[in-house]
């Protein structure tokens, strides 16, 4: 019967120059990974719209506290406009589409829409 495993005849190691010899090492290329660009979600002003219901979507919706979504809600009224929050496209389109849903079901012509920052 044969030997499957026969001994190599060399009593020395490889040297460093047969390790290698043939194959290639790719060096990782570290990516340069950009942050995602952020969007406002921006809230416009109306005469309509109660300034108490737009208290209660910025804390819903945006988890403000009474504090914070009282003063965004104050400079909505007298500036026009106001900054709820900041997002990613995705979170910040979604919580334009969320915000415009409450005021539709409320029967309130609140206008909610996305910026870039």
């Amino acid at each position: 019967m044969t030997n499957p495993f026969p001994r190599q005849s060399s009593a020395t190691p490889p040297g460093p120059a047969e390790e290698g010899e043939g194959s290639a090492v790719a060096e990782k290329e570290k990516l340069a990974l950009e942050p995602p660009q952020l969007y406002q979600v921006v809230m416009l002003n109306d005469d309509f719209t109660p300034m108490e219901f737009v208290v209660l979507v910025l804390q819903e919706h945006f988890r403000h506290d009474i504090e914070t979504a009282t003063q965004i809600m104050l400079k909505i009224h007298h500036e026009g406009r106001g900054v709820c929050g900041v997002y990613t496209k995705d979170v910040a389109a979604t919580k334009v589409e969320l915000v415009l849903a409450a005021a539709r079901q409320a029967g309130h012509p609140l206008q909610c829409i996305l910026e870039t920052a």
